[in-house]
């Protein structure tokens, strides 16, 4: 992963325990894309303020997903739904071409439903 999409990520799951200022030095910088300079010029602090900023929050969210491991667990969530979706198509194709079990179809819905439930509190 990037280290742009890594800190980005790693922003959603911990901007509200960074100061108000290392949060939008961050966003300006990683999700808006700005330069050094321009975030200056737009919070009124020096280019060097505007580094040392980035670079303490950076520290921050690495130290707090070192220990609660938010993001990781997400992704991992996200691999298991995906390893779930996917046998639950194989079962579906299975299904289709040989067996053509509506109780097995209906069993198979009830597990997309559960999952798109999932998915969305995800």
């Amino acid at each position: 992963m990037s280290k742009n999409l890594e800190i980005s990520m790693l922003f959603d799951f911990y901007k509200e325990l960074l100061t108000e200022k290392q949060a939008d030095v961050i966003d300006l910088y990683y999700n808006q894309d700005l330069s050094l300079g321009e975030i200056s010029e737009h919070l009124n602090i020096t280019r060097q303020g505007v580094r040392d900023s980035i670079k303490r929050g950076e520290k921050l969210l690495f130290e707090l997903e070192e220990r609660l491991g938010l993001v990781e667990r997400f992704l991992l969530i996200q691999d298991k739904i995906q390893l779930v979706n996917s046998t639950i198509q194989e079962i579906e194709l299975i299904n289709n071409k040989r067996l053509f079990s509506s109780e097995l179809k209906d069993r198979i819905n009830t597990i997309k439903n559960i999952l798109n439930d999932i998915i969305e509190k995800v």
